[in-house]
């Protein structure tokens, strides 16, 4: 299984948080199914998500549309980084 594990340091986690979950059918239409939303304790504005991916080159190019990037602005992504992994388990 592939996933697309993000980190977003934000400047408000409610208003990250509302642009986000506008953004679902978006994420669902590049083949991303979100798994779970972590903040960090000592920093709850700095945001762990993980999506399971059905298709790496859909999304590829939704996270390199400039429309996220707009999205990333006005939700008040200060800062983020992107992976794409796979399980390691029975490898």
């Amino acid at each position: 299984m592939t996933y697309l594990l993000c980190r977003n340091r934000v400047a408000d986690f409610s208003r990250w948080k509302a642009v986000f979950d506008s953004h679902a059918p978006a994420h669902r239409k590049a083949g991303l199914r979100l798994v779970n939303i972590w903040r960090k304790i000592e920093e709850p504005t700095n945001i762990f998500f993980i999506f399971e991916v059905a298709d790496i080159d859909k999304a590829r190019e939704f996270i390199s549309n400039p429309e996220a990037a707009r999205a990333g602005a006005a939700s008040g992504v200060v800062d983020g980084e992107y992976h794409f992994v796979s399980d390691a388990e029975g490898t």
